[in-house]
């Protein structure tokens, strides 16, 4: 994958990727373990399939046009998908997929969410949530505002608090949960500061998909494995500089604005946490984005639950459109859920007794006390 990228603004000033001077060295993009090709700096959505797909949309759903000539519902057709691999052959694809780019702070991406499912009353709608991400959709209207602001893209949720930290321990181990509860904590703040709630197209696409009778697909990778990628594909120097750029954010003011929201609701879409860490980070842009394109893709198209199904809303977030896109047209079926995923490697047992020991008793501190500084927040 090329090195260079485009470095573009920041709504987060503190991620950058040396906040006290750490080793100013240059930063060399590390290979994936899987075979993920990124979109090429040509492509874009809009020029590749954005006319045939209003012109579509204009035919069979001109309710849902303006939607489409603003850049935030796409239709990709069957006919346009890669080849269904061979080792697939009695899967059936979707006839078609619609995503909606959304904002994950927006109002007005829910209401989007709503009106296009409602339209279309689909037979799935694939959200881009895992299912230690799922407790977002059932945050209700009726609960205090407090509990809402704190319902994130990284906040644990499930049967309990320490049974959501099991399931994360299991899947991407202490660093990664580390590193979760530090961004929920941050994205919490965030939230309060512009005094609204992370993820509210997720709960309309719930509601909507209930009234339709929708099935409702958790479509990204668990967020567990996603930073477990993460911090691997980060060098020491990066892992101390992004530690201590989260924990800043979280103890300092912030100048995040309403103004400053509605300008990230542009095609740009900064306010987008994955993609500034990305920026900051170039190391993270294969887990943090690429993987998760195609794995929302194949999610789309490739999962059981999509399978022999007439049509498929995907809500996704503006920053992944073009990266989905490409992979739904690009797929040439040589990759499979299995290595989006990746396995843990085990070193020997006597270091890997000697690291757990003193990694746990750190990490157990560390967790408390975000643990108490969350609920003392709230």
């Amino acid at each position: 994958m090329d090195s260079t990228m485009i470095v573009k603004s920041t709504t987060f000033p503190i991620f950058t990727s040396n906040p006290f001077l750490i080793s100013p060295k240059s930063i060399t993009l590390r290979p994936s373990t899987v075979s993920i090709k990124p979109p090429p700096p040509c492509f874009d959505y809009r020029q590749e399939i954005s006319e045939e797909s209003k012109a579509v949309i204009a035919e069979s759903h001109p309710e849902l046009l303006d939607l489409a000539q603003n850049g935030r519902l796409v239709l990709v057709q069957k006919k346009n998908f890669g080849p269904v691999p061979s080792w697939r052959t009695e899967f059936v694809e979707p006839e078609t997929i619609w995503l909606v780019g959304t904002s994950h702070v927006s109002k007005e991406s829910a209401v989007e969410v709503e009106r296009v499912i409602r339209t279309l009353r689909p037979d799935n709608v694939v959200v881009e949530l895992c299912r230690s991400r799922a407790g977002i959709m059932y945050a209700s209207a009726d609960e205090e505002t407090g509990k809402q602001l704190r319902s994130n893209m990284f906040s644990l949720s499930g049967a309990g608090f320490f049974g959501a930290v099991g399931r994360s321990l299991n899947l991407g181990g202490q660093t990664a949960l580390a590193l979760r509860l530090l961004l929920a904590a941050f994205s919490s703040k965030i939230s309060s500061d512009i005094n609204r709630p992370f993820g509210d197209e997720f709960r309309a696409a719930r509601k909507a998909s209930e009234e339709v009778g929708s099935q409702i697909v958790l479509g990204d990778r668990p967020i567990e494995i996603t930073l477990q990628r993460a911090w691997k594909a980060l060098k020491w120097a990066e892992k101390l500089n992004l530690v201590i750029s989260v924990i800043r954010g979280i103890t300092s003011s912030s100048d995040i604005s309403i103004n400053k929201l509605e300008e990230a609701g542009s095609d740009d879409d900064t306010l987008q946490l994955y993609e500034q860490l990305s920026v900051s980070y170039p190391s993270l842009l294969p887990p943090l984005i690429h993987e998760r394109d195609t794995y929302l893709a194949w999610s789309l198209k490739r999962s059981k639950a999509v399978n022999k199904c007439k049509s498929v809303v995907g809500v996704i977030g503006k920053g992944h459109m073009n990266g989905v896109i490409y992979a739904l047209l690009c797929d040439t079926g040589n990759l499979r859920f299995r290595d989006l995923v990746g396995n843990n490697s085990n070193n020997g047992w006597i270091d890997g007794v000697v690291k757990s020991l003193v990694r746990d008793t750190i990490i157990g501190v560390l967790l408390w006390a975000l643990y108490q500084f969350i609920n003392a927040h709230s």
